[in-house]
C-alpha cells in the first residue's frame, strides 16, 4: 500500500473493542516510532506516558469526558491512553523560537502525535487524539508536576467502527503554488 492509500484509511476512532486488549509489543513499536519524530533542533521536548493499567486508564478516560457536552464518552472503551507531556526545549530551539516568535515545542508535539496515530494505524489499531480533558485531574492521576503542560491524550485500541469516507476541503481551496492563493495554477 502506498502512503496516500495508507493515510486515506486512518481515521479518528470513537468506538473501540473494549474486550480486546492491545499487545504490549505493538505499543512498544508505536512508542519507538514516535521517539523518531523530528523536532526543532532535535530538542525532543516530550515525555510520553503509556496508561494501560485498566483501573487507572478508566480514571484517565473519565478525565477526558465532558458528560454535559457529550464529548469523549467513548474513551473508556480504549484499552490504552498515551498522554503527551511537554518538556523544556534545548537552548537552540528555545532561542530560535524566541527570535522567530514561534512555539517550536508545540509544533514538535503535533508531529509526535501524528507519528503515534500513524504508527498505531500501521499496527492495525485505531486511535483518537484528544485535546479536551480535565488537565488538573489528569495531572493528579499521573503524578505530573504543575510545571509541566499536558498537550494531548491519544486513545488507542482495536476499532469497532467501519471506515468512513474522509471529508476534506477541495485541493484547490487549500493549496496554491508559488504564492498564497496565487490564482490559476
Amino acid at each position: 500500500m502506498d502512503f496516500l492509500d495508507f493515510v486515506s484509511t486512518r481515521q479518528s476512532v470513537r468506538a473501540f473493542d473494549a474486550g480486546r486488549p492491545v499487545e504490549k509489543e505493538k505499543i512498544e513499536r508505536i512508542i519507538s516510532s514516535a521517539r523518531l519524530s523530528p523536532s526543532a533542533c532535535n530538542a525532543q521536548p516530550w515525555h510520553i506516558i503509556v496508561v494501560d493499567d485498566p483501573e487507572l486508564k478508566n480514571k484517565v478516560a473519565d478525565a477526558t469526558s465532558a458528560r454535559a457536552l457529550g464529548m469523549n464518552h467513548f474513551t473508556k472503551q480504549a484499552p490504552v491512553h498515551i498522554v503527551l507531556v511537554e518538556e523544556k526545549v534545548n537552548l537552540t530551539s528555545g532561542l530560535g523560537g524566541w527570535v522567530k516568535q514561534k512555539d517550536y515545542a508545540q509544533m514538535d508535539m503535533g508531529v509526535l502525535a501524528a507519528h503515534i496515530v500513524l504508527a498505531a494505524h500501521a499496527e492495525g489499531l485505531g486511535s483518537c487524539i484528544l485535546g479536551w480533558f480535565n488537565e488538573p485531574k489528569m495531572r493528579e492521576l499521573l503524578m505530573i508536576p504543575d510545571s509541566k503542560r499536558i498537550w494531548l491524550d491519544i486513545a488507542i485500541g482495536y476499532s469497532a467502527q467501519p471506515l468512513r469516507p474522509k471529508k476534506r476541503k477541495p485541493f484547490q481551496d487549500v493549496v496554491s503554488y508559488n504564492g498564497y492563493k496565487s490564482g490559476p495554477q
